[in-house]
Protein backbone atom coordinates (compact mmCIF):
# COMPACT_ATOMS: atom_id res chain seq x y z
CA UNK A 1 0.00 0.00 0.00
CA UNK A 2 2.80 2.42 0.91
CA UNK A 3 4.56 1.53 -2.35
CA UNK A 4 1.40 2.25 -4.37
CA UNK A 5 0.89 5.61 -2.66
CA UNK A 6 4.50 6.79 -3.04
CA UNK A 7 5.29 5.49 -6.51
CA UNK A 8 1.87 5.38 -8.20
CA UNK A 9 -0.61 7.84 -6.72
CA UNK A 10 1.59 10.79 -5.69
CA UNK A 11 3.32 10.97 -9.13
CA UNK A 12 -0.13 11.28 -10.75
CA UNK A 13 -0.03 14.95 -9.71
CA UNK A 14 2.69 15.39 -12.33
CA UNK A 15 0.32 14.32 -15.13
CA UNK A 16 -0.69 17.98 -15.44
CA UNK A 17 2.62 18.82 -17.14
CA UNK A 18 1.29 16.95 -20.20
CA UNK A 19 -0.95 19.98 -20.70
CA UNK A 20 1.82 22.56 -20.11
CA UNK A 21 4.99 23.85 -21.73
CA UNK A 22 7.04 22.82 -18.74
CA UNK A 23 10.76 23.14 -18.06
CA UNK A 24 12.54 22.17 -14.81
CA UNK A 25 13.03 25.13 -12.48
CA UNK A 26 10.38 27.24 -14.18
CA UNK A 27 8.29 29.33 -11.78
CA UNK A 28 4.63 28.35 -11.52
CA UNK A 29 3.39 31.75 -12.74
CA UNK A 30 5.46 31.43 -15.93
CA UNK A 31 4.23 27.96 -16.91
CA UNK A 32 1.98 28.16 -19.94
CA UNK A 33 -1.01 25.84 -20.24
CA UNK A 34 -1.24 24.54 -23.81
CA UNK A 35 -4.10 22.04 -23.63
CA UNK A 36 -3.80 19.16 -26.12
CA UNK A 37 -0.80 20.64 -27.96
CA UNK A 38 1.65 17.85 -27.09
CA UNK A 39 -0.89 15.10 -27.77
CA UNK A 40 -1.62 16.56 -31.21
CA UNK A 41 2.11 16.94 -31.84
CA UNK A 42 2.54 13.21 -31.21
CA UNK A 43 -0.49 12.16 -33.27
CA UNK A 44 0.54 14.34 -36.22
CA UNK A 45 4.18 13.26 -36.07
CA UNK A 46 5.44 11.35 -39.12
CA UNK A 47 6.70 8.73 -36.65
CA UNK A 48 3.36 8.14 -34.89
CA UNK A 49 2.05 5.28 -37.05
CA UNK A 50 5.46 3.66 -37.30
CA UNK A 51 6.26 3.62 -33.58
CA UNK A 52 2.76 2.42 -32.65
CA UNK A 53 2.92 -0.34 -35.28
CA UNK A 54 6.43 -1.36 -34.21
CA UNK A 55 5.33 -1.47 -30.57
CA UNK A 56 2.31 -3.66 -31.32
CA UNK A 57 4.32 -5.90 -33.67
CA UNK A 58 6.38 -6.83 -30.61
CA UNK A 59 3.84 -6.76 -27.76
CA UNK A 60 1.07 -8.73 -29.50
CA UNK A 61 3.27 -11.74 -30.46
CA UNK A 62 4.94 -11.49 -27.04
CA UNK A 63 1.51 -11.73 -25.40
CA UNK A 64 0.50 -14.79 -27.44
CA UNK A 65 3.79 -16.71 -27.41
CA UNK A 66 4.71 -15.49 -23.93
CA UNK A 67 1.48 -17.00 -22.58
CA UNK A 68 1.48 -20.26 -24.54
CA UNK A 69 5.10 -21.33 -23.84
CA UNK A 70 4.95 -20.98 -20.02
CA UNK A 71 1.69 -22.97 -20.01
CA UNK A 72 3.29 -25.77 -22.04
CA UNK A 73 6.35 -25.63 -19.79
CA UNK A 74 4.23 -25.87 -16.63
CA UNK A 75 2.33 -28.86 -18.03
CA UNK A 76 5.62 -30.50 -19.03
CA UNK A 77 7.06 -30.06 -15.52
CA UNK A 78 3.84 -31.32 -13.96
CA UNK A 79 3.76 -34.43 -16.15
CA UNK A 80 7.43 -35.24 -15.57
CA UNK A 81 7.98 -38.29 -13.36
CA UNK A 82 11.71 -37.65 -12.85
CA UNK A 83 12.36 -35.28 -9.94
CA UNK A 84 15.95 -34.75 -11.07
CA UNK A 85 15.01 -33.79 -14.65
CA UNK A 86 12.15 -31.63 -13.39
CA UNK A 87 14.43 -29.78 -10.95
CA UNK A 88 17.13 -29.33 -13.59
CA UNK A 89 14.63 -28.06 -16.14
CA UNK A 90 13.07 -25.62 -13.70
CA UNK A 91 16.44 -24.23 -12.62
CA UNK A 92 17.62 -23.79 -16.21
CA UNK A 93 14.44 -22.03 -17.30
CA UNK A 94 14.16 -19.83 -14.18
CA UNK A 95 17.78 -18.65 -14.37
CA UNK A 96 17.48 -16.21 -17.34
CA UNK A 97 14.87 -14.19 -15.42
CA UNK A 98 17.54 -13.09 -12.94
CA UNK A 99 20.03 -11.91 -15.58
CA UNK A 100 20.21 -8.11 -15.84
CA UNK A 101 19.05 -6.47 -19.06
CA UNK A 102 22.53 -5.23 -20.01
CA UNK A 103 24.11 -8.66 -19.51
CA UNK A 104 21.20 -10.33 -21.31
CA UNK A 105 21.52 -8.09 -24.38
CA UNK A 106 25.30 -8.61 -24.36
CA UNK A 107 24.63 -12.36 -24.48
CA UNK A 108 22.21 -11.88 -27.39
CA UNK A 109 24.80 -9.84 -29.28
CA UNK A 110 27.42 -12.54 -28.71
CA UNK A 111 25.10 -15.36 -29.77
CA UNK A 112 23.92 -13.53 -32.90
CA UNK A 113 27.22 -11.95 -33.96
CA UNK A 114 28.87 -13.04 -37.20
CA UNK A 115 31.23 -15.29 -35.26
CA UNK A 116 28.64 -16.27 -32.65
CA UNK A 117 27.16 -19.66 -31.83
CA UNK A 118 24.19 -19.36 -34.19
CA UNK A 119 26.23 -18.30 -37.21
CA UNK A 120 28.92 -20.88 -36.46
CA UNK A 121 26.22 -23.55 -36.54
CA UNK A 122 24.79 -22.16 -39.80
CA UNK A 123 28.26 -22.18 -41.36
CA UNK A 124 28.81 -25.76 -40.15
CA UNK A 125 25.54 -26.79 -41.82
CA UNK A 126 26.63 -25.11 -45.06
CA UNK A 127 24.43 -22.03 -44.85
CA UNK A 128 25.49 -18.42 -45.28
CA UNK A 129 26.10 -16.39 -42.12
CA UNK A 130 23.45 -13.81 -41.23
CA UNK A 131 23.85 -10.39 -39.63
CA UNK A 132 20.77 -10.88 -37.46
CA UNK A 133 20.60 -7.51 -35.71
CA UNK A 134 21.42 -5.70 -38.94
CA UNK A 135 18.22 -7.00 -40.58
CA UNK A 136 15.27 -4.80 -39.60
CA UNK A 137 12.66 -7.41 -40.59
CA UNK A 138 14.11 -9.87 -38.05
CA UNK A 139 14.12 -7.48 -35.09
CA UNK A 140 10.63 -8.16 -33.71
CA UNK A 141 11.11 -11.94 -34.03
CA UNK A 142 14.46 -11.78 -32.23
CA UNK A 143 13.00 -9.59 -29.49
CA UNK A 144 9.99 -11.85 -28.96
CA UNK A 145 11.98 -15.11 -28.98
CA UNK A 146 14.67 -13.85 -26.61
CA UNK A 147 12.06 -12.25 -24.37
CA UNK A 148 10.12 -15.50 -24.09
CA UNK A 149 13.35 -17.38 -23.38
CA UNK A 150 14.13 -14.94 -20.54
CA UNK A 151 10.71 -15.04 -18.92
CA UNK A 152 9.15 -18.42 -19.73
CA UNK A 153 10.44 -20.26 -16.66
CA UNK A 154 9.47 -17.53 -14.23
CA UNK A 155 6.04 -17.07 -15.83
CA UNK A 156 5.37 -20.81 -15.67
CA UNK A 157 5.51 -20.82 -11.85
CA UNK A 158 1.94 -19.60 -11.40
CA UNK A 159 0.54 -22.15 -13.85
CA UNK A 160 2.60 -24.92 -12.27
CA UNK A 161 1.30 -23.95 -8.83
CA UNK A 162 -2.28 -24.23 -10.14
CA UNK A 163 -1.55 -27.69 -11.53
CA UNK A 164 -0.06 -28.94 -8.27
CA UNK A 165 -3.29 -27.99 -6.47
CA UNK A 166 -5.37 -30.34 -8.66
CA UNK A 167 -6.86 -33.25 -6.72
CA UNK A 168 -4.75 -36.39 -7.51
CA UNK A 169 -7.93 -38.47 -7.40
CA UNK A 170 -8.97 -36.89 -10.70
CA UNK A 171 -5.89 -38.38 -12.39
CA UNK A 172 -6.48 -41.74 -10.72
CA UNK A 173 -10.09 -41.80 -11.91
CA UNK A 174 -8.98 -40.82 -15.42
CA UNK A 175 -6.40 -43.63 -15.44
CA UNK A 176 -9.03 -46.16 -14.38
CA UNK A 177 -11.23 -44.97 -17.25
CA UNK A 178 -8.31 -45.55 -19.63
CA UNK A 179 -7.49 -41.89 -20.35
CA UNK A 180 -4.18 -41.20 -22.10
CA UNK A 181 -1.73 -38.49 -21.00
CA UNK A 182 -3.00 -36.14 -23.70
CA UNK A 183 -6.59 -36.69 -22.56
CA UNK A 184 -5.60 -35.95 -18.95
CA UNK A 185 -3.93 -32.73 -20.10
CA UNK A 186 -6.95 -31.75 -22.18
CA UNK A 187 -9.69 -32.57 -19.68
CA UNK A 188 -7.95 -32.02 -16.32
CA UNK A 189 -4.84 -29.83 -16.63
CA UNK A 190 -6.07 -27.19 -19.07
CA UNK A 191 -9.47 -26.60 -17.36
CA UNK A 192 -7.64 -26.37 -14.01
CA UNK A 193 -5.34 -23.55 -15.11
CA UNK A 194 -7.83 -21.78 -17.39
CA UNK A 195 -8.99 -19.26 -14.73
CA UNK A 196 -5.36 -18.24 -14.08
CA UNK A 197 -4.67 -18.02 -17.83
CA UNK A 198 -7.66 -15.73 -18.38
CA UNK A 199 -6.71 -13.40 -15.52
CA UNK A 200 -3.09 -13.22 -16.71
CA UNK A 201 -4.22 -12.51 -20.29
CA UNK A 202 -6.46 -9.68 -19.09
CA UNK A 203 -3.63 -8.13 -17.07
CA UNK A 204 -1.17 -8.53 -19.96
CA UNK A 205 -3.62 -6.94 -22.39
CA UNK A 206 -3.69 -3.92 -20.09
CA UNK A 207 0.03 -3.44 -20.81
CA UNK A 208 -0.13 -3.95 -24.57
CA UNK A 209 1.11 -0.43 -25.34
CA UNK A 210 3.91 -0.66 -22.78
CA UNK A 211 7.30 -1.85 -23.93
CA UNK A 212 10.27 -1.03 -21.72
CA UNK A 213 12.88 0.91 -23.63
CA UNK A 214 16.00 -0.65 -22.06
CA UNK A 215 16.26 -3.88 -24.04
CA UNK A 216 14.96 -2.31 -27.26
CA UNK A 217 17.37 0.60 -26.94
CA UNK A 218 20.35 -1.68 -26.32
CA UNK A 219 19.46 -3.92 -29.29
CA UNK A 220 18.78 -0.95 -31.56
CA UNK A 221 21.17 0.23 -34.27
CA UNK A 222 21.05 2.37 -37.40
CA UNK A 223 20.32 -0.66 -39.60
CA UNK A 224 17.26 -1.95 -37.73
CA UNK A 225 15.86 1.34 -36.42
CA UNK A 226 12.98 1.34 -38.93
CA UNK A 227 11.53 -1.64 -37.02
CA UNK A 228 13.07 -1.16 -33.58
CA UNK A 229 11.92 2.40 -32.93
CA UNK A 230 9.01 1.91 -30.54
CA UNK A 231 7.00 4.35 -28.45
CA UNK A 232 9.28 4.08 -25.41
CA UNK A 233 12.52 4.71 -27.32
CA UNK A 234 10.89 7.51 -29.33
CA UNK A 235 9.76 9.21 -26.12
CA UNK A 236 13.18 8.72 -24.53
CA UNK A 237 14.99 10.37 -27.45
CA UNK A 238 12.44 13.08 -28.18
CA UNK A 239 11.30 13.79 -24.64
CA UNK A 240 14.02 12.94 -22.14
CA UNK A 241 17.23 13.48 -24.13
CA UNK A 242 15.89 16.68 -25.73
CA UNK A 243 14.35 17.80 -22.39
CA UNK A 244 10.79 17.92 -23.77
CA UNK A 245 9.26 16.67 -20.55
CA UNK A 246 5.73 17.80 -21.33
CA UNK A 247 5.82 15.84 -24.58
CA UNK A 248 7.00 12.73 -22.70
CA UNK A 249 4.23 13.12 -20.14
CA UNK A 250 1.63 13.51 -22.89
CA UNK A 251 2.72 10.32 -24.66
CA UNK A 252 2.85 8.48 -21.34
CA UNK A 253 -0.68 9.60 -20.51
CA UNK A 254 -1.86 8.62 -24.00
CA UNK A 255 -0.39 5.13 -23.48
CA UNK A 256 -2.02 4.80 -20.07
CA UNK A 257 -5.46 5.75 -21.40
CA UNK A 258 -5.20 3.28 -24.30
CA UNK A 259 -4.05 0.56 -21.89
CA UNK A 260 -7.00 1.32 -19.61
CA UNK A 261 -9.47 0.87 -22.48
CA UNK A 262 -7.72 -2.34 -23.55
CA UNK A 263 -7.94 -3.66 -19.98
CA UNK A 264 -11.64 -2.84 -19.71
CA UNK A 265 -12.29 -4.37 -23.15
CA UNK A 266 -10.38 -7.57 -22.32
CA UNK A 267 -12.17 -7.90 -18.97
CA UNK A 268 -15.58 -7.38 -20.59
CA UNK A 269 -14.82 -9.96 -23.28
CA UNK A 270 -13.56 -12.48 -20.71
CA UNK A 271 -16.70 -12.02 -18.61
CA UNK A 272 -18.89 -12.70 -21.66
CA UNK A 273 -17.09 -15.83 -22.89
CA UNK A 274 -16.21 -17.29 -19.48
CA UNK A 275 -17.00 -16.93 -15.80
CA UNK A 276 -13.58 -15.43 -15.04
CA UNK A 277 -12.82 -11.69 -14.93
CA UNK A 278 -11.08 -9.13 -12.76
CA UNK A 279 -14.34 -7.51 -11.71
Amino acid sequence: MVYMVIFKYIPMYGVRIAFMDYLPGMKADRIKWVGMKHFISFWESIYFKRVVFNTLSITVPSLIVGTAIPILLAILFHQSTSKMLKGLGQNLTYLPHFISTVVFVTMINLFLSKEGVINSFLAFMGFEKIQFLAKANLFSSIYVITGVWKSMGWNSIMYYASLTSVNPELYEAASIDGASKMQKIRYIDIPSILPVVIVMLILSTGHLMDLGYERVYLMQNSLNISKSEVISTFVYKRGIVNMKYSFSAAVGLFNSVINLFLLIGANTLARKVSEESLW
